[in-house]
């Protein structure tokens, strides 16, 4: 058996020039968890050329949905950006990842830090019921450059609070906090500032990040995500991995290529 799975592309979406997103089947016998990520990629050559990509689908979805930066040089995605419709893309049978739920210690409120293609995982988890069962509030924060960036944004907003299933529990309790720090918006800055002025918690009406309270998830460019590691172990948070929930978890695999 090989170790990837053959799907065909049904959907791309062309967010800016330097970023976009596709939609694929999804295998029947394909699970994971919402948060994971999975190997996927293309064959070239017969061979192949795969990076870890976070699944923005939720794990009940009958296809995939992967969220993509272009790389005009990059091994992978100057190729992997100009797939249509029809095409095959390649993953791997198996998902794994640190983005889980799992792994964090019972609390009241869930934070989400994303910047840049770092929301994928997140998109699946502000889509499990079961989150929002688990939490009394959900926080999700998504940085990028530039407006055109904030993918999913009207999503988010608009279908996301109507959905037949989940738009009750989402108007209720998902606060979703775009920023950007390259064009005027409504909220501008790094988030990593945002925390640090409070300025984030006065927009948002909730308490400074406390571990008593609060869990936290982190995916986006390593620098951010250093930054923000060392902004809540500065507040009394330790990381949980595997089989020893903490307050924060990280995603050591966000697709940078």
């Amino acid at each position: 058996m090989s170790a990837f799975i053959e799907s065909k592309v049904l959907s791309v979406h062309h967010w800016t020039d330097t970023l976009f997103s596709f939609t694929c089947e999804r295998e029947p016998a394909f699970r994971f968890e919402n948060g994971h990520f999975v190997m996927i990629g293309l064959t070239v050559d017969g061979k192949p050329l795969t990076r870890a990509y976070s699944i923005v689908s939720p794990n009940y979805a009958e296809h995939l949905e992967f969220l993509s930066i272009k790389v005009p040089n990059g091994p992978l995605t100057s190729r992997l950006q100009h797939i249509q419709v029809g095409d095959t893309v390649i993953h791997g049978r198996k998902s794994v990842g640190t983005l889980v739920t799992s792994s964090l210690v019972p609390a009241k409120n869930l934070y989400m830090f994303s910047t840049g293609t770092g929301l994928a995982p997140f998109m699946s988890i502000i889509r499990d019921p079961e989150v929002y069962a688990k939490y009394d509030r959900l926080i999700l924060t998504h940085t990028c450059r530039t407006v055109g960036e904030l993918a999913y944004h009207d999503y988010i907003t608009n279908d996301l609070p109507n959905d037949e299933f989940l738009g009750e529990d989402v108007a209720a309790k998902l606060t979703y906090y775009p920023t950007v720090t390259r064009e005027p918006f409504r909220n501008q800055g790094r988030i990593t500032d945002l925390i640090r002025s409070h300025k984030l918690f006065e927009d948002i009406k909730a308490a400074p990040l406390d571990p008593a309270n609060d869990v936290a998830m982190i995916c986006g460019g390593p620098d951010v995500l250093a930054e923000t590691v060392e902004l809540l172990k500065e507040r009394g948070f330790t990381e949980g991995a595997g089989h020893t929930p903490g307050n924060y978890v990280i995603e050591k695999a966000f697709v940078e290529r």
